[in-house]
């Protein structure tokens, strides 16, 4: 569909729209059925009210994106728009955003990479992590344009193929999850960690900081250390702890449901 052309309603969602939007009817009719009206049904949804049109509410509510979005989220009409250029996952993309917009953001409304979760949306929780030019950066406090020829990855970037990262696989095999939500950032996050180790970055609990002692052994304690930044709300830290120790030693850990 054309961006200019309105989208065309059935007669159930002309009906639907003259019962609960009566006084939006004509503008949709004529322009089609915008961000406005999205989020106003939207919120008629939260309320319960939708309870008899939910069959055709759903076919609204899950129209594309391009059918919904008003026209003024059009690059092309951003009064702060940029240019950026960079490699996500191994690809060279090239998008045109506000100079404002998080990486987070980006990643999830114009790539379409929706593993990086937005939880907090305050750099609290860790939900949203993801891996810039080999180090781990909170995505929602991180501006895509400072991204410019810079490597990116996300969680959708790590397995080759059909093939798992090792650290997914770890994490599957402890059960390093529950909900899952916060999983996508827990795991670049440990990806990014094990990185950092092997250069001989210390933390907060390592011991001997000098002379430099090369690649750092993790313990438990470290582990947990360097991944405090990780908010998991499920409460699955010590399995997540010992998939991280599995890859990192190389090594098979006892699965701690079975230890208990």
């Amino acid at each position: 569909m054309d961006e200019h052309e309105s989208p065309e309603l059935t007669e159930d969602e002309k009906q639907l729209f003259a019962d609960l939007m009566p006084e939006d009817l004509t503008e949709i009719m004529d322009k089609g059925v915008n961000r406005r009206h999205f989020l106003k049904l939207m919120t008629l949804a939260g309320g319960g009210i939708l309870a008899a049109q939910s069959a055709v509410a759903e076919q609204v509510l899950t129209r594309s994106s391009s059918e919904t979005l008003p026209t003024e989220l059009v690059p092309d009409s951003l009064e702060n728009a940029v240019t950026v250029a960079c490699k996500v996952n191994g690809k060279a993309r090239t998008f045109t955003i506000d100079s404002r917009m998080t990486l987070l953001d980006t990643l999830r409304e114009r790539l379409d990479l929706t593993g990086s979760k937005k939880g907090c949306d305050h750099g609290q929780c860790g939900a949203c992590t993801v891996i810039v030019n080999g180090s781990r950066v909170l995505s929602c406090l991180t501006l895509a344009a400072s991204c410019a020829g810079k490597t990116v990855q996300t969680i959708e970037g790590l397995a080759q193929g059909n093939r798992l990262h090792p650290m997914q696989e770890a994490f599957l095999k402890h059960d390093g999850f529950q909900c899952g939500f916060c999983t996508p950032g827990q795991i670049c996050s440990a990806v990014a960690l094990l990185d950092e180790a092997k250069k001989g970055h210390a933390s907060y609990v390592t011991g001997n900081l000098r002379p430099p002692v090369g690649p750092v052994k993790l313990s438990n304690e470290e582990i947990r250390e360097r991944m405090s930044g990780n908010i998991c709300r499920c409460g699955a830290y010590p399995n997540i702890v010992a998939a991280i120790q599995e890859v990192h030693s190389g090594q098979s850990v006892e699965q701690v449901f079975r230890s208990v």
